[in-house]
Formats: structure tokens, C-alpha cells, sequence
């Protein structure tokens, strides 16, 4: 928030929680649950949002209907009756889009594979400014039921984090995500310093920061410690590869280390230099990726990509990866 901005509302739950601390933890949730504009802000980001639109313009294009009226988007590539292939999903991290997975996209469709790319409510072409955890759960189900099983899903920072939640069937009424191999980029383990640093922030005290806190379990059916899902990574019995970059400012490396510790299962590889928006981006993550997805992960695996690894940006990706 704008400080002037930051100011006014800090004021404003000062009074009101003085008033009814229940009120002020419900306002204060749907304004934590309020997503940014999807317009692109800056240069770099018009360009990157006008590039990956470009790369998606052939996709094909699905509403997906969740429960309460909400909406979700999906892109589809290499849909259709081409015979056996893999299935994959890719999720994206709050305030972004799939376009901006764009460059990912695109080089697994160059696999041949069928890639579904979701925007979750609130972002995107998906339309809204609303979305917590349970909503983007229940978009992840939603794709499921509609193009099928997926053989992985790949997830960065927020949609990394829907993607173990999902994983570990938190969420009421909403089928588990299916696949053998799960990818997790610059993800959150847990969400309750998400909470306590956004009510630190609005300046709620301890009563009102509770009664935001009880609203998770009110609209999820989960209390916000349940959707801990570190050690979840270790007991859904498919490898999970993690990728994070020790110099990310959003989400913190102590997230990737959480799950590296979750069991065998889990492969970390440090991605540093590369910060939570790059790393997306970055031709040694996406080799990484592939090779992990083909069962080839020994190779990647135990390595940390360097610091100035290439970044491949939209328009130089190789036509043949497209796949559109």
C-alpha cells in the first residue's frame, strides 16, 4: 500500500476494532483476500504481460465455474485427439497470471504434452478481485474434473503453495490434485506469517488479529495452522522438486529448506541470484523442470544454478516451443 494510503487505513481499523474486534478481523480478511489490479505496472512488466499474451493468444481458452459464483480461466495447448501424452498443470503466484508463466508454458508444450495453464480467481482473464487459499483449491479441482487427470502439476509461490494444499485434501469438496510428480517454485510452506505480517501491517491488535485468523477456518473448514503442508511433502508418496533462490525477498528460503527436510522424497535445488520472479523464467529452471518431469531428476538434482543463468525472454523462445 501507498503510505497515505497504509496511513488511512490503519486509522481506520484503530477505530473500528475498538468498536468490535470480530468486525474488524472479517473487514480486515476481505481486504487481505483482495487481489491486485491485473493491469500490468512499469515497462518491463507491459512488455513481459503483452509477450506471454502473445505466446497464449492461440491457446484454447476455458471458463472454469467454482462454487459461490466465482471463476477461474484456463489455457489449454496441444488439447485434443493427438494421441498418448503426458498431462501437465501450472499454477501462478499471487498478483500474476499465467502469462506470465508463459515462457514455461511453452517449453513444455514443446514436449509434446498437453499443458493446462490456470488463472486463479481475481487474476488474469478469470475476472474479480477475490481469492484465498480454499477458492484457488478449489480451481486446481476444477481443471482436474474438466480436462482429466494430470501426470504433474508445477506451481509457483502461491500456486505452489494451492498445489500441496490441494495435495494434502484440505480443503472440503475438493478432489486432491492427481499426478506423480509435483514442482514447487519460490513457494510458501505455511501461511501464518502471511497473516501475522498483513496484521502487524493494519495494525491490528491481538483480539482483532485472532478474529482475522478465524475467518480462514470460517470460509475453509481449515484453521490457518492446518495449512502447514511442509511435511506434506514428504507423505504424499510422489517426488516433489523444489526450487527457490536463497536471495528471494518475498518468500523466504527457510520455506524450501522446510520441505527439503520433509523426507526423502523432496529434491531442493537453489536457483540463487534468480530472486521469486526471474527464477520463472530462467532456461537452467526450465531444463530442470523437464528433466524432472521425464524421471530424469538424479541429474539436476543436488546442483545450484548459478547466478547469472540465462533468462529466455518470451520472443527468442524457439518456434518449435511454442506449440500454439
Amino acid at each position: 500500500m501507498a503510505n497515505f494510503a497504509l496511513e488511512v487505513t490503519r486509522l481506520g481499523f484503530r477505530l473500528l476494532q475498538t468498536i468490535s474486534p470480530r468486525l474488524a478481523g472479517r473487514a480486515a480478511f476481505l481486504l487481505f483476500c483482495r487481489t491486485p489490479s491485473r493491469g500490468p505496472k512499469g515497462k518491463k512488466a507491459k512488455a513481459a504481460h503483452a509477450a506471454g499474451a502473445a505466446r497464449l493468444a492461440g491457446a484454447e481458452s476455458f471458463v472454469l465455474r467454482l462454487a459461490g459464483g466465482a471463476k477461474a480461466h484456463a489455457y489449454r495447448l496441444n488439447g485434443g485427439p493427438i494421441g498418448q501424452r503426458k498431462r501437465y498443470l501450472i499454477t501462478h503466484g499471487w498478483g500474476s497470471s499465467a502469462v506470465y508463466m508463459a515462457n514455461l508454458v511453452s517449453v513444455l508444450a514443446a514436449t509434446g504434452a498437453e499443458v493446462v495453464a490456470l488463472d486463479f480467481p481475481g487474476h488474469g482473464r478469470a475476472g474479480g478481485r477475490f481469492l484465498h487459499m480454499g477458492l484457488a483449491v478449489q480451481a486446481i479441482a476444477a481443471a482436474g474434473e474438466r480436462f482429466g487427470a494430470f501426470d504433474a502439476a508445477i506451481g509457483h509461490s502461491f500456486g505452489g503453495a494451492a498445489l500441496m494444499v490441494s495435495a494434502a485434501g484440505l480443503i472440503p469438496d475438493a478432489a486432491p490434485i492427481t499426478g506423480e510428480r509435483l514442482v514447487l517454485i519460490g513457494a510458501p510452506s505455511e501461511m501464518a506469517w502471511l497473516f501475522s505480517d498483513f496484521g502487524g501491517m493494519i495494525g491490528l491488535r491481538p483480539t482483532a488479529q485472532a478474529a482475522l485468523e478465524n475467518e480462514v477456518h470460517s470460509v475453509t473448514g481449515r484453521r490457518l495452522e492446518d495449512f502447514d503442508v511442509s511435511e506434506t511433502a514428504g507423505m504424499i508418496g510422489r517426488p516433489v522438486l523444489v526450487i527457490h533462490a536463497e536471495d528471494d525477498k518475498e518468500v523466504s528460503p527457510a520455506h524450501a529448506r522446510r520441505y527439503d527436510a520433509a523426507g526423502e522424497t523432496v529434491r531442493l535445488l537453489w536457483a540463487n541470484g534468480l530472486g521469486h520472479r526471474r527464477i520463472v523464467g530462467a532456461a537452467p529452471v526450465l531444463g530442470a523442470i523437464v528433466a524432472f518431469l521425464e524421471g530424469d531428476a538424479d541429474e539436476e538434482t543436488g546442483k545450484s544454478i548459478k547466478k547469472d543463468a540465462e533468462i529466455i525472454p518470451f520472443f527468442e523462445l524457439p518456434a518449435r516451443r511454442a506449440a500454439l
